[in-house]
């Protein structure tokens, strides 16, 4: 995309507590370019939530470095690190906004503290506001303001000192999956007319393709894999990508000695009728245990788990038409996104 805005080094994150030392970052190397979307996704307490507040210092690494933007957050006084923060917007689940301010003052806070004179804080929170599409609210306390409205309001204030990162954490849990979708397609918005880099973070492989261009997976405080989101989508390599991207609850019961294949779509037609070619040419009735496909530009890409016959010689038929078509394919056993490799 860019050139390189957030650089992490070996970064581990460890909490001495009542319950004992606990690892919640082991030995992180992540690089993320100006202008990315970047999707950091993982299960309950895998450590995203910890390695975002570690990219602006909120949390204080235990070793390793932070870089932005060229500079070592970790070498900065607490007079440098502040300044530093105000190109570094942040945003909750769970919006964080004052109850005793309106919109437009919520918005002007931080420029507020930045000393900004009120007469052009206002006229930035204003502009701020309508780019959110809240023009019509900015007098409303967040008790009149609806979920998604109060996600916008937090957006605006995030990027009220004009950051050039937008570090998002876990921003849409809270909303139902309509405003889930607003609220990604104005930060999509923001990165493609302001230019602001945006770290999402989130347990949703849904979250990370609607608007990511690349992902790093992170389980049990490490990173298990990264590249770009279309990679890891289609080819996912560790078992957890497997997990996030085909849920094993998802899937509908089927005999346990049951002959499965994972078809993988990397660009084909979409115009294509494939499982329905496959059953009438190879004469196999095929059920689709799980799917998760979608088309860009007239290709499919994704992945879908087929159940076969128990007949050994309509398996071979159907593994030879594949081949002969160039799709993708692997035996799986029917618990292959649960706990075992």
């Amino acid at each position: 995309m860019g050139n390189e805005l957030i650089r992490i080094e070996h970064l581990s994150k460890v909490f001495n507590g009542a319950a004992g030392r606990i690892v919640a970052l082991d030995d992180i190397n992540l690089s993320i370019d100006s202008g990315d979307i970047f999707g950091i996704i993982g299960l309950s307490g895998a450590g995203k939530s910890t390695l975002v507040r570690c990219m602006n210092l909120l949390e204080t690494p235990t070793e390793g470095n932070v870089i932005f933007d060229g500079r070592n957050l970790m070498q900065m006084n607490q007079k440098e690190l502040l300044a530093t923060r105000q190109s570094i917007g942040m945003i909750f689940q769970d919006f964080n906004l004052m109850a005793q301010r309106n919109a437009i003052r919520n918005v002007c806070y931080p420029m507020e503290v930045a000393h900004m004179p009120r007469r052009d804080a206002e006229k930035r929170a204003k502009e701020l506001l309508e780019l959110v599409g809240l023009s019509d609210r900015m007098k409303s306390y967040p008790s009149q303001l609806s979920g998604g409205q109060k996600q916008r309001v937090a957006i605006a204030r995030a990027l009220a000192m004009n950051p050039k990162v937008l570090l998002c954490d876990e921003a849409t849990s809270a909303l139902d999956p309509n405003t889930t979708r607003q609220i990604l397609d104005l930060l999509k918005k923001i990165n493609q007319e302001l230019g602001v880099t945006i770290v999402v973070i989130t347990h949703e492989m849904k979250v990370i393709e609607t608007i990511c261009n690349r992902v790093a997976v992170l389980d049990q405080s490490h990173v298990v894999e990264e590249g770009m989101v279309r990679d890891v989508f289609i080819h996912p390599q560790s078992r957890i990508a497997r997990q996030l991207i085909m849920p094993a609850q998802e899937n509908p019961t089927a005999m346990s000695d049951s002959n499965c294949l994972r078809i993988v779509f990397d660009g084909y037609s979409a115009y294509e009728p494939v499982i329905s070619n496959l059953a009438l040419e190879c004469r196999a009735a095929v059920n689709i245990l799980f799917a998760n496909t979608r088309v860009v530009d007239g290709k499919t890409i994704g992945q879908m788990l087929l159940q076969l016959p128990q007949d050994e010689t309509t398996v071979l038929r159907v593994k030879q038409w594949l081949t002969d078509r160039n799709i993708t394919f692997k035996e799986e056993t029917l618990n292959v996104y649960g706990t075992n490799d």
